[in-house]
């Protein structure tokens, strides 16, 4: 069998079609988006009906979108600027956001642009307790909120127009990290009551290297990079025109088939759930599986304490399994998962974070408990 790709949490393969979309860019059109000449503004034309097609999908209009880097970049800006603009000195946050969350609340602390970070109480399936939320609220007015739609690494839900309803009756400036859930739900932004949102292409089989910021058209923030005046001023910079085209394609394309990948990626989820419950005693779960409390592409599996627990994922790799223990943004590196660290996750058993793609499929998931029923027995602690 080739190998098996599981870790479409951390990035997904191209779609042959936003390959297609992009080369004919690349090969036939290479003028400056920004020259006033021919080429420039047929360039021009690319980006901006981008726009439009991402704007119509989120019920947005095209001067909420602004195309970033990705969604670290997003992230960002939306918090380092909102923050900045508004002069906010609090900020609502959690213990188990993404690190381009995490780390740039750290930094806008210990530089002392804010004052303080409160975090909103969590479960052992990393749920919001609204209750606290909405307490922090009352006792902050006017902060930014910084939480995330779905968890990167157990994939469990937030319910975004809950806490939208909370921050617009507190008058709060609410960011939402979405980069997990564009493109596999639907985000209507005239019922939202957020004003921050952010996307990676390469989430959801777009290119790397380019997202976008939406930015609630009732709110002006000043820009995070300065330069020219590219994107109306609010990111200098010549545009990834390229990667802007894959984007618009891959997201069109993510909503034209939603419900059909929807359905067909939460029966793998399920499958492999039950699966895995019946080969492998002892198997446990991170974070919420309920279908309406988790992200469907996403599971993160607990097994049970054996011997070189820590090279699972190593003897899936050499099985032709590619998954991930975490967060795959710190892949590779000796430290343990920040987010199963705070929902006290038990340290002596291994996890690992399989996600899945429209392109995975039964005969796969098959092979995948097939090796770890073996891998299991073979490490078990007696």
């Amino acid at each position: 069998m080739e190998r098996i790709y599981l870790d479409n949490a951390a990035t997904t393969p191209l779609d042959k079609a936003v390959i297609a979309e992009m080369v004919k860019v690349m090969e036939g059109y290479y003028g400056n988006p920004s020259s006033i000449h021919a080429q420039g503004r047929e360039v021009r034309t690319f980006i901006e009906k981008a726009r439009k097609s991402v704007a119509n999908l989120l019920n947005a209009v095209p001067a909420e979108i602004f195309f970033t880097s990705g969604g670290t970049e997003a992230d960002n800006t939306a918090i380092v600027c909102g923050v900045g603009t508004f002069g906010l000195k609090h900020v609502i946050t959690s213990k188990i956001e993404h690190h381009a969350v995490e780390h740039t609340l750290d930094n806008l602390l210990n530089k002392g642009v804010i004052d303080r970070v409160s975090y909103v109480d969590i479960d052992d399936k990393g749920n919001i307790d609204y209750d606290h939320l909405e307490k922090l609220l009352q006792q902050n007015p006017r902060s930014l909120v910084s939480l995330m739609h779905a968890n990167n690494e157990l994939g469990t839900l937030t319910d975004i127009y809950r806490v939208g309803d909370l921050c617009e009756q507190y008058d709060a400036i609410y960011h939402c990290d979405t980069v997990q859930t564009m493109g596999h739900y639907v985000h209507d932004v005239r019922k939202l009551k957020v004003h921050f949102l952010a996307c990676a292409a390469h989430k959801l089989h777009g290119p790397k290297g380019v997202g976008f910021l939406y930015v609630n058209h009732n709110i002006k923030i000043s820009p995070l990079i300065y330069g020219g005046a590219q994107e109306r001023n609010m990111r200098g910079g010549t545009e990834n025109v390229y990667g802007i085209v894959g984007l618009a394609k891959a997201f069109e394309i993510a909503h034209e088939h939603m419900e059909e990948h929807r359905i067909h990626i939460q029966n793998l989820k399920s499958y492999l759930i039950n699966r895995l419950q019946a080969e492998i005693p002892g198997v446990m779960f991170n974070g919420e599986i309920d279908p309406d409390k988790s992200l469907y592409t996403v599971l993160n599996v607990s097994f049970p304490e054996m011997d070189m627990g820590d090279m699972l994922l190593f003897n899936l790799d050499i099985n032709g399994i590619s998954a991930s223990g975490g967060s795959a943004c710190s892949s590779g590196s000796n430290i343990g998962s920040h987010v199963l660290n705070e929902i006290n996750a038990n340290a002596t058993r291994p996890s690992v974070r399989f996600s899945f793609s429209k392109h995975n499929t039964r005969e796969e998931l098959d092979y995948v408990v097939e090796k770890l029923k073996h891998i299991v027995e073979q490490n078990i602690n007696v």
